[in-house]
């Protein structure tokens, strides 16, 4: 079992917490996490690209001439996609991009960033995070506290924390988000895990 520093809100130490190795101490599966992040992006996609084909276009209801008889070749509609104007031919059309992927991989690759934080030294536990009402300038002291300084996640218990996330909105390096929606793509994206001790609980009650 691995043993993180736990601090107090305010940066002084208090005391240590263990991390479950099921969950903050496997070997890191790179192509696990790529699969995952992968995934990620793709359903980020809006997805909203469209073309007009042939049908949407407007005109073209009259035959430009007869069939025959006029040297030229056969045409039906100026609608066609070879004139000018005309309808485009299998151009892109609103769809999603989002596909999903098995639920143990999703864990898989979760507990492998998780491990990689903790094994670069990257993760720090605070006891709680309390704030008495939406204040930046508070959550700034609090980063300053624990010298945190870089690209950060913090993530919350999934209910009674919704001040951190408030206070911290206009920080840009500052992200907040609960241990149930925690994703792959936010913790490879920060450099820093900020993490409440009853996070963490919540982390290894569903992943361990």
């Amino acid at each position: 079992m691995a043993n993180v520093a736990l601090f107090k809100q305010d940066g002084s130490k208090a005391g240590e917490v263990t991390l479950n190795d099921a969950v903050f101490g496997i070997e890191p599966n790179e192509t696990v996490v790529f699969d995952v992040i992968l995934s990620q992006r793709a359903s980020k996609r809006q997805g909203t690209h469209a073309v007009k084909n042939r049908s949407a276009v407007s005109g073209g209801g009259r035959k430009p001439w007869r069939q025959k008889g006029t040297g030229r070749a056969r045409q039906g509609s100026i609608r066609s996609p070879q004139w000018r104007g005309g309808g485009v031919v299998f151009g892109p059309n609103p769809r999603s991009y989002a596909y999903k992927l098995p639920q143990k991989v999703r864990q898989l690759a979760l507990k492998s960033v998780y491990s990689e934080k903790v094994a670069e030294d990257k993760l720090v536990a605070v006891d709680a995070l309390n704030f008495d009402a939406p204040k930046t300038s508070e959550f700034t002291k609090v980063l300053s506290a624990l010298a945190i300084d870089k690209k950060v996640l913090v993530i919350v218990e999934n209910e009674g924390n919704e001040f951190a996330e408030l206070s911290a909105r206009n920080i840009s390096n500052v992200q907040v988000t609960t241990a149930n929606s925690a994703s792959v793509l936010d913790i490879v994206n920060n450099d820093k895990l900020l993490v409440t001790q009853a996070a963490l609980s919540q982390i290894e009650e569903v992943l361990a």
